[in-house]
């Protein structure tokens, strides 16, 4: 296994409220290297990435600009190396830089493929945003619509292929982004799919089509795509969401898989979680289901929930 790499993706100003710019540090003081290495998983903390929030005065697109390069840099930097970028985010919008460095690194072997756990489509450009808020972009930016300086990171567009894919768990989304989705043919498995089929068989159709015709997928995982009883500490909340349980079971040992070539988690903001720090708590159970072997990660889910339960 992979030596996993945690790269700290400091920025809120891409997003309407700013509180998930401290979603990474507050992960990071609850010792994942060392749970890490305690379950025998090799990991290490890579570079904080911080968002220069002194650019808010030009709009947050403009911190997002300036932000996005900077982040890319230091996935592509991990993944060049040989390990495995985990991204703790921050706002959605950061999303442009992790998966762009990403593609960089597998560009030389073919196409990067790409599961988006989210309750948003993420598909706005500047033309149909209302808000203006950049974490509305970055599916579509990585698809390469939109702003020139998101979509042409490290010199070159279209990091992702319409084929390659796939969104899971949406159920608020805007009729301008639907279109360009549905123009592309992006595979989308709203809301009420998942409901009907279960979020396992929904995984598996997902990493069979990201898998297909490339040479390395990851998964972007907002935590808006839990149900917010589950998952309270995040600033656009959307009921009716995928219960936490069956997320952290189709995640469970990803890191382990195939092709898997990262994972990215995002969105958490500390200031609107509640006094048990149940979203905090949720975001290390996903990560360590993600970075450990099956039967580790599995037996920490059961202790999580013991904990949760006492």
């Amino acid at each position: 296994m992979k030596t996993v790499e945690f790269i700290s993706a400091e920025i809120g100003e891409g997003a309407q409220q700013m509180g998930c710019k401290f979603g990474p540090a507050r992960l990071r003081a609850m010792g994942l290297v060392a749970r890490l290495r305690g379950a025998g998983q090799a990991s290490q903390w890579g570079p904080t990435v911080t968002a220069h929030d002194e650019l808010l005065e030009n709009g947050k697109l403009a911190v997002v600009q300036g932000f996005t390069p900077e982040l890319a840099d230091a996935s592509l930097a991990a993944a060049a190396a040989g390990r495995f970028p985990l991204v703790l985010g921050g706002d959605h919008s950061c999303a442009i830089g992790t998966w762009s460095g990403i593609a960089q690194a597998l560009k030389p072997q073919g196409a990067l493929g790409l599961i988006w756990i989210d309750a948003h489509l993420d598909s706005h450009t500047p033309d149909t945003s209302e808000s203006g808020a950049p974490h509305g972009m970055p599916l579509a930016a990585l698809l390469g619509h939109g702003d020139a300086q998101l979509t042409d990171v490290l010199g070159w567009r279209g990091k992702l292929a319409p084929e390659h894919a796939v969104v899971i768990g949406a159920r608020s989304y805007e009729p301008g982004e639907q279109a360009l989705l549905e123009q592309l043919g992006v595979r989308v498995m709203y809301m009420p799919e998942v409901q009907q089929r279960g979020m396992a068989a929904c995984m598996a159709e997902a990493v069979e089509r990201v898998s297909r015709g490339t040479a390395g997928w990851g998964v972007t995982l907002d935590l808006d795509a839990i149900d917010p009883a589950d998952a309270p500490g995040v600033g656009s909340p959307e009921s009716g969401g995928i219960p936490a349980a069956d997320v952290l079971a189709a995640l469970r040992g990803l890191a382990q898989r195939p092709g898997c070539a990262g994972f990215e988690l995002v969105e958490l903001n500390p200031s609107l979680d509640d006094a048990q720090h149940t979203s905090a708590k949720l975001c290390r159970s996903l990560i360590e289901a993600v970075a450990l072997a099956p039967a580790a990660a599995l037996a920490g889910d059961r202790a999580a929930l013991l904990a949760r339960a006492a």
